[in-house]
């Protein structure tokens, strides 16, 4: 690896375990040597065809009226053998819906559609897999949920979805859409340009941090459905890659006081990880006692 700023070698050839093939593709955040690095492009034709077809890329959305459901939609997204690339809950206003389904204005369904979307938080996705925009299209089944319980009703819709409006998720229909939605959920240079905003009310609220290792293994939404299910709002949600440096200074606090810092550390920025913002009442206090003991073996035997 060259590094064009400092005009050097950055990088000779060497093995990081902790790096795969597959986490290599155009918009993927890699965790080289405590280096925070995006792909940006391809280096031929040859391996842009090749991992075009392998890691293709879509973009999701969880709905509204599936709030309850997030954390068994992502088991599902997993399940059926989707990465979760990025992922950022937000809530549509007006203006910005009519702006997402421009395509559908003036059909007969879309005041109805948008006051859907708007009355509630969306979670946005983008998906990595083989052929992944019509992979995701299967998923989640024909658009009407009563359709798609007749005609698959293993698929997302069928389980989880009520009529044509209320159909659980969204997905893109080709890679120009694709493209357009990714841009439209998770495009803008900086926080105040995006249209779609952070649902995070810093109120009465707690930090949960899903760890690199449970997003890479396909359980976080396993983590989500026990949140939900223990009574806890998640209001927030987003993922990041943090680069070392940031991290060491997010974790400052617990310097000199884990055994297991640096380790953690380590850990903690060698892949993406998923940010809630979690509330209830006296939300820190119950939220740490919900999460058990710091140990798992000890969890295990005292909660």
């Amino acid at each position: 690896m060259y590094d064009v700023k400092n005009e050097r070698i950055f990088l000779k050839k060497t093995e990081i375990p902790s790096i795969q093939l597959e986490d290599f593709f155009v918009g993927a955040k890699v965790t080289i040597l405590s280096r925070s690095m995006k792909v940006t492009d391809y280096g031929d034709v040859r391996t842009r065809q090749r991992f075009e077809t392998f890691r293709a890329r879509t973009f999701a959305m969880i709905k509204p009226d599936s709030y309850a459901n997030i954390g068994k939609i992502i088991d599902s997204i997993y399940a059926s053998g989707f990465e979760i690339n990025k992922l950022k809950m937000s809530k549509f206003n007006k203006q910005s819906a009519s702006a997402f389904y421009a395509e559908h204005q003036g059909k007969p369904f879309f005041d109805n559609l948008c006051n859907m979307m708007c009355s509630d938080v969306t979670v946005g996705m983008e998906l990595i897999s083989t052929d992944a925009i019509s992979k995701w299209r299967e998923t989640i089944g024909p658009t009407n949920s009563e359709n798609a319980k007749r005609e698959a009703p293993s698929s997302i819709r069928a389980k989880f979805g009520t009529d044509g409006t209320r159909n659980a998720v969204h997905g893109s229909d080709s890679s120009v859409s694709h493209k357009r939605e990714s841009d439209f959920w998770f495009g803008g240079e900086s926080p105040a340009d995006r249209p779609m905003q952070t649902t995070a009310v810093m109120d009465n609220c707690t930090l949960c941090l899903i760890k690199p290792h449970i997003l890479k293994e396909g359980l976080a939404g396993q983590v989500i459905d026990a949140i939900i299910e223990a009574g806890f709002e998640i209001s927030a949600m987003e993922i990041f890659n943090l680069s070392r440096p940031v991290f060491e200074e997010f974790y400052d606090v617990y310097k000199n006081v884990l055994p297991e810092y640096l380790p953690l550390i380590e850990h903690m920025t060698n892949g993406p990880m998923l940010a809630l913002e979690v509330r209830q009442n006296n939300a820190v206090t119950a939220f740490r006692d919900f999460c058990g003991p710091h140990d798992p073996e000890i969890a295990k035997h005292l909660r």
